[in-house]
């Protein structure tokens, strides 16, 4: 049999999905909210020691949250992938014809004839019924269950960079114009990470940079005037 030659493709962009959307959250949140933490501090309070030290605890106390949440949501995820490939393994020693017959119509319902359908489920479900049914019956890749130290991790890193450019901004501007250099530098890292992303998962770049910018501004706007409102009161 020849060997057939694969033809020239782009390279697919979906398998990339899972760790960009958590990477992209991330450091959006961090600049979003330690920013926005900032300001509303700012805005309250002329100090710009205060903004500092509300940016640095934001860091921290963000970047745990996120680790701590992400550990758990992915947690919870896996113990329920393994619960569910579990009932899977029990019900394929229990019955397993009527297992082998439920795998042939799900590839019978994607198209393939009824004598076909049960030819590529009895090969599958001879060669690893479990990872099979996993696959096509629960859409769970067993070899390949979620992380959550891996998640954790990855969270709390991507949470703590975006977090540190207007902490970066406030340090590095001194005076009475650390407020905005917090702003223009949010924006700024907020347009260039949707757009980075975007370019990463193939989307549209100026729509995504738009639309964290808008987003990220609405939410700093927002935080300065509530800072504007409880600041002379306290």
């Amino acid at each position: 049999m020849a060997q057939v030659t694969p033809h020239p493709e782009d390279q697919h962009k979906s398998h990339r999905s899972n760790w960009l959307r958590a990477a992209v959250l991330g450091v959006n949140d961090g600049i979003v909210s330690t920013s926005s933490l900032m300001i509303g501090v700012s805005a309250a309070s002329t100090s710009r020691s205060a903004v500092l030290t509300a940016g640095i605890a934001g860091l921290a106390a963000g970047a745990l949250s996120m680790a701590v949440g992400e550990y758990v949501s992915v947690s919870s995820q896996r113990d329920s992938e393994r619960a569910d490939i579990a009932i899977e393994t029990r019900s394929l020693a229990d019955n397993p014809d009527e297992e082998l017959q439920e795998l042939a119509q799900i590839y019978e319902s994607r198209g393939l004839k009824p004598q076909l359908a049960l030819q590529v489920a009895q090969q599958l479900h001879d060669h690893d019924a479990v990872a099979a049914h996993a696959r096509d019956e629960l859409g769970i890749d067993h070899e390949a269950l979620a992380n959550p130290l891996q998640a954790s991790l990855a969270s709390a890193v991507a949470f703590s960079f975006g977090a540190v450019v207007p902490i970066l901004a406030t340090i590095l501007v001194t005076g009475s114009g650390h407020s905005w250099s917090i702003v223009v530098a949010s924006l700024v890292a907020l347009a260039i990470s949707g757009a980075i992303g975007a370019y990463i998962g193939g989307g549209h770049k100026l729509r995504a940079a738009s639309r964290v910018f808008i987003g990220g501004g609405l939410a700093m706007a927002i935080t300065a005037f509530i800072g504007h409102l409880i600041g002379p009161a306290l």
